[in-house]
């Protein structure tokens, strides 16, 4: 399948995989209900494209993202997913998801696939259980970082683990440069790593860096502001871009003022400038832009 195949099939799928009820696990069986309304539901907003471009940035304002309310399910997409499509946001280089994700009490997606995609999850409240068929289960909470490598084919499930509180995470895809790799799954507590005032790195292409690592030429790295304060990030590749993603708070990259779940990429640079204000926290995604 050639890269614009993909395309078309992952904007199709979504994160589900629109998996049939055939593909649902027998022991998630009593779930399958909410599984299967999500590819019935519509509930998706096509909004117009109003991401603001120049040279070498994109703007990209919490507003002006893809929603999904499904009920147990309220999902904001960066970019295209679904049924969400805008061909301005199909991608950030190799960033191809960027899903900001809040699940009901004990509800979650069904057994589905994946395979040729680095997923990554951070859990921003909550706890999310883990399930795939390479028999992995565990609990992603606040604090950690979680990678799938998909490579060959995987399936797994995902759901809140709490039936009382709701779990909010982001889901995030990445192409990777490395096809058709034995799958594999790996988690981190990330409190220790990140340090406050700080760029603090998260994931790498390195297996032995700190934080978790996925089959690209990608960094990802943490800054949580608990005082105002400027900070510099060096990219390390030549190629690559940032994109820069607003957890809490509001702050300020390259002189583009921020606020909560706004987005902003940069490319055709060796480094960007972020001032944080009390109380902020930044994601940034580095990552190649050709792919």
């Amino acid at each position: 399948m050639d890269r614009k195949q993909f395309l078309k099939k992952s904007i199709a799928l979504g994160a589900l995989g629109a998996a049939a009820p055939a593909l649902i696990s027998e022991a998630m069986a009593n779930r399958t209900s909410d599984y299967d309304k999500l590819a019935e539901q519509v509930g998706f907003n096509h909004l117009p494209n109003k991401e603001e471009k120049t040279m070498n940035t994109v703007l990209h304002n919490a507003d002006t993202r893809g929603f999904a309310d499904h009920g147990w399910l309220k999902s904001n997409h960066t970019f295209s997913f679904a049924n969400y499509y805008n061909p301005e946001r199909v991608h950030f280089g190799a960033l191809r998801v960027l899903n900001d994700d809040k699940v009901d009490g004990g509800k979650g997606f069904g057994t589905h696939p994946h395979d040729n995609m680095e997923i990554i999850s951070i859990p921003l409240a909550g706890d999310l259980e883990h399930k795939d068929s390479m028999g992995n289960v565990a609990v992603i909470k606040e604090g950690d970082v979680q990678v799938l490598s998909a490579g060959t084919g995987i399936f797994h499930s995902e759901y809140n683990k709490n039936e009382d509180e709701e779990v909010q995470f982001l889901q995030i895809w990445v192409f990777p440069n490395k096809k058709h790799v034995e799958p594999r799954y790996d988690q981190v507590a990330i409190n220790d790593l990140v340090q406050d005032n700080e760029i603090s790195q998260i994931l790498s292409p390195n297996e032995d860096d700190q934080g978790v690592w996925i089959h690209q030429n990608a960094w990802f790295s943490i800054a949580n502001f608990t005082e105002d304060k400027e900070l510099q990030y060096d990219l390390h590749a030549e190629g690559n871009g940032v994109y820069a993603f607003v957890l809490e708070g509001d702050l300020n990259v390259d002189e583009q003022e921020l606020s909560k779940r706004d987005g902003y990429g940069v490319w055709d640079t060796d480094k960007i400038t972020v001032k944080g204000k009390t109380g902020s926290k930044l994601l940034l995604m580095e990552v190649p832009m050709s792919i």
